[in-house]
């Protein structure tokens, strides 16, 4: 009886991928470990993550917040339905969607600068949130191109809260036309909890609704 559960919890546990390898990468003072419970994943998507991870994440700690993690786990899973997810250091991605978009690499860069954001369970809007990582996304991204990912142009429809990519491009038009430095003193307000909806107004002169109409009336960056 022993032996059977110590095999069916062999099989188990093989079955279920969790015995792929672990791969730990050391480079210049930050690490990255990666797990995951498909050991038939692509190699080269899982190369294209690691190298992404240690072009892009530096220099958002180095721009956004220096105290941001020097140890970040990737794990590829299975189970996982959306793109990818972060929390605590930690970021899913999903096999099916890597593996149907494999050029959309930039889902690294967006979901490592949740992990500079780290706004804990400061209860500020999520679109900020959102539109910030795409933001960096859109500064930052190493291949947005091949993944014909870009910010959408204005619409009508649009408003400053849909957040993603949305939301990135009016933060752009921030910026540039109105005051440079708004979005790294958006984002250490929203990681340090003072961040109210009166910051725009304290930063810019102006609030986010007034800023918005001006943007509507002249979208362009």
């Amino acid at each position: 009886m022993k032996k059977l559960a110590v095999l069916l919890l062999t099989t188990l546990i093989c079955g279920t991928g969790f015995a792929a390898r672990i791969d730990t990468i050391k480079r210049e003072g930050y690490t990255l470990i990666v797990s995951g419970n498909d050991e038939h994943f692509d190699d080269t998507i899982k190369q294209k993550l690691i190298s992404t991870f240690f072009t892009v994440y530096p220099k958002i700690v180095k721009e956004y917040n220096k105290k941001s993690l020097k140890t970040v786990n990737f794990f590829i899973d299975t189970a996982y339905h959306g793109v990818a997810a972060t929390d605590n250091g930690r970021v899913v991605f999903s096999v099916a969607y890597m593996t149907k978009h494999p050029n959309d690499i930039d889902v690294v860069t967006h979901e490592v600068m949740h992990i500079a954001q780290d706004y804990g369970d400061f209860d500020g809007p999520g679109w900020l949130t959102e539109g910030i990582a795409d933001y960096v996304r859109n500064e930052h991204g190493v291949a947005n191109p091949a993944a014909n990912w870009k910010l959408p142009d204005y619409k009508p429809t649009q408003n400053y809260d849909n957040a993603y990519r949305v939301t990135a491009r009016f933060l752009v038009w921030v910026e540039t036309k109105v005051k440079k430095g708004t979005v790294k003193k958006l984002d250490s307000q929203m990681r340090d909890r003072t961040y109210t909806a009166a910051s725009w107004n304290k930063l810019t002169g102006k609030s986010v609704d007034e800023l918005w109409k001006d943007y509507s009336a002249n979208p362009a960056i």
